[in-house]
């Protein structure tokens, strides 16, 4: 029973002028003989995270089903930081197996002193073939932390303690070896449909932070060019009072998504009356999206848009973040 093992690049991979192959990778990761079992490696791209796509990942996770169906205990793909929570979440909604599905990568490449890339790789590996981790779906593993791909949020430009859960905490540990799985949140209803990576490209959902004095005016013709909005608004779900009307228009017209832009906390529903206020743009017809941050509602809208979800069902995935 092996561990499948894909790589797409970041910074774990860089050395100089050159990315390195995922042989090389494990061959620096010390103990890794240790865990007892074969690493399949597959090299499938070598890129920026930046460059990454969501169609990209759907091939992922294709070829990690492939390797499950062959016999692989679990999955590990490392890849670049800039993206990883939004690959994760992606990931976490499509994946259907019980095998841990791991993501990992590195914030010091393997040139500077202290690289992290060896030891994020190694609890990668722990936790893809533990049994602890099955049933958890898609899981983010940095500095011997587990964490749930639905939660995990990358915090800092630099510091290797980047990735973090702000509303939960890690799920679990690798301590001394050893894969601590603390508590197990329930598994959520992914995306009942399958995509393809096609139809996924050609599926515009923006992304539209509001500011102070918000007026909207980068907003008009959105409707002519994207399928679906997600608003990352103030605090609780606010927005300025002159902005209100202009999101109940596109409301009528695609699903559009009420995020909080603050990081962390939930959009409330009732607590707040003005115009602008949570309550009076869930009125509009806005989607809660509860805990789920701007990000990952972006990516959860849409794969919901790419299979044809109507406006029910993509209303009741995101009632499972409230």
């Amino acid at each position: 029973m092996s561990i499948a093992l894909f790589t797409l690049g970041g910074t774990i991979a860089m050395a100089g002028g050159h990315r390195l192959t995922g042989e090389a990778l494990a061959a620096a990761v010390p103990g890794l003989s240790e865990l007892g079992r074969p690493v399949e490696i597959q090299d499938i791209e070598a890129v920026p995270s930046a460059n990454l796509t969501a169609a990209k990942m759907l091939e992922v996770v294709d070829a990690a089903s492939k390797a499950v169906a062959a016999g692989a205990t679990g999955v590990v793909v490392t890849q670049g930081t800039d993206t990883l929570e939004e690959t994760a979440f992606l990931v976490d909604q499509i994946w259907p197996h019980p095998q841990p599905f791991v993501l990992t990568g590195a914030m010091r490449n393997p040139t500077l002193a202290g690289p992290d890339g060896p030891a994020n790789l190694l609890a990668a590996l722990r936790v893809a073939c533990s049994p602890a981790a099955r049933d958890l779906g898609a899981l983010v593993v940095f500095k011997d932390e587990i964490h749930a791909a639905r939660w995990v949020r990358k915090t800092h430009s630099t510091s290797t303690a980047t990735f973090v859960s702000p509303n939960t905490g890690p799920i679990g540990h690798v301590v001394e070896d050893r894969v601590r799985v603390l508590t197990r949140p329930l598994r959520l209803d992914g995306v009942h449909g399958s995509a393809e990576p096609a139809t996924l490209d050609a599926t515009r959902v923006a992304l539209y932070t509001v500011t102070m004095d918000d007026d909207g005016l980068l907003l008009q013709g959105l409707r002519d060019t994207h399928q679906g909005l997600v608003v990352a608004a103030f605090g609780v779900g606010h927005v300025p009072a002159a902005l209100a009307p202009v999101l109940g228009e596109l409301a009528a017209a695609m699903p559009v998504v009420l995020t909080s832009r603050t990081g962390a906390g939930s959009v409330l529903r009732n607590t707040y009356r003005s115009v602008g206020s949570e309550s009076d743009l869930l009125q509009r017809g806005l989607i809660d999206a509860g805990f789920l941050d701007p990000y990952k509602a972006r990516v959860l809208l849409r794969l919901l848009l790419a299979t044809n979800e109507d406006p029910d069902e993509i209303t009741a995935a995101f009632a499972q973040y409230h």
